[in-house]
């Protein structure tokens, strides 16, 4: 069975797609407001619209596209046909809405929440304003997906707050499926996963991290010679090998410690480190604080990141 690393690494971030609103429209129409969240998509569940930025020129959005904001302060979405000046509308707050059961453009918007490793990770493959387009062979689910997800956001049915967050998921995950697919990604781990040559060799990283890999034996897995498996694998993922392994297991190692009470010292020896000493100072200098100073944050902090139920905060803001 082929290990799915992207999964995985999915996992370790927490992402999180969370619907939080959307409208029906006919005639002109124009939607404006700030974004307050790092990671925004506008779904286009049907019609067409023109979607701007402070990223730039706008993008055109047809039936099922998805438009993924990284970053951006505000966005102006219109569209509609016929005369007369354009009618202003903001997103409806909660779902599920039967609001939005329309015949003309009917658009969704929501947020992907990242724990900060994930935002380290996603933000950086991202561009500021990325099109996945339906239409794209790439993107064989995603039409599929956000049709579903419209049938629960307008159906109000028993179950259906629950519903439409587990399609907020899947929808998340076909948007980055067809994003990967038919983007070429900067380096970094997104652009790693994907290719083949160098898979072998992060499965034996990702299968058995606690083990102390040389490049020799990376190298072999993935049929290569050394120079070639480093120099490859840097062009890919943007830094070295033993440096990806690095990271992945503090990546791990946060996992661990945000999870359950483990023992310091035995999560060190889990991981490959000598002692708990080395593995302290290595978590230090990736996340800036102690495992015990992070565990005792993310256990016992108010901030603590929590994901919210579904909800707009209306006003101004498209979030």
């Amino acid at each position: 069975m082929v290990t799915d690393q992207l999964s995985e690494v999915l996992d370790l971030i927490e992402v999180r797609g969370q619907m939080t609103g959307g409208f029906a429209a006919e005639g002109p129409w124009v939607s404006r407001g700030e974004i307050d969240a790092p990671l925004k998509f506008v779904a286009m569940a049907s019609g067409r619209a023109r979607l701007s930025t402070d990223a730039g020129g706008p993008v055109d959005l047809e039936p099922g596209d998805v438009a993924i904001l990284n970053n951006r302060s505000w966005l102006e979405v219109t569209g509609g046909a016929g005369d007369g000046p354009r009618r202003e509308l903001l997103p409806e707050p909660g779902l599920p809405s039967p609001s939005l059961r329309g015949t003309g453009d009917v658009v969704m918007g929501g947020r992907i929440d990242l724990n900060p490793a994930g935002e380290a990770l996603v933000l950086q493959a991202l561009p500021p304003v990325g099109h996945v387009r339906a239409s794209a062979t790439a993107a064989p689910g995603l039409h599929a997906a956000l049709g579903r997800l419209l049938d629960e956001v307008t159906a109000d049915r028993l179950g259906s707050a629950f519903a439409i967050r587990q399609y907020a998921q899947l929808l998340v995950l076909e948007v980055l499926r067809a994003y990967i697919d038919q983007a070429e990604l900067p380096p970094g781990r997104l652009r790693a996963l994907t290719d083949e040559r160098l898979r072998p060799a992060l499965a034996l990283m990702h299968a058995d991290p606690g083990r102390p890999w040389g490049l020799d034996e990376l190298a072999r897995a993935a049929a290569m010679s050394r120079t070639s498996f480093a120099e490859r694998f840097r062009t890919v993922a943007g830094i070295p090998p033993l440096t990806y392994l690095a990271r992945w297991r503090m990546l791990l190692a946060q996992r661990a410690l945000r999870d359950r009470d483990v023992r310091v010292g035995s999560l060190a020896t889990r991981l490959g480190y000598a002692s708990e000493s080395a593995f302290s100072t290595a978590f230090k200098r990736e996340t800036g604080e102690s495992p015990s100073h992070y565990r005792h944050r993310t256990h016992e902090s108010p901030g603590r990141r929590s994901w919210p139920d579904l909800g707009l905060g209306g006003g101004r803001y498209w979030d």
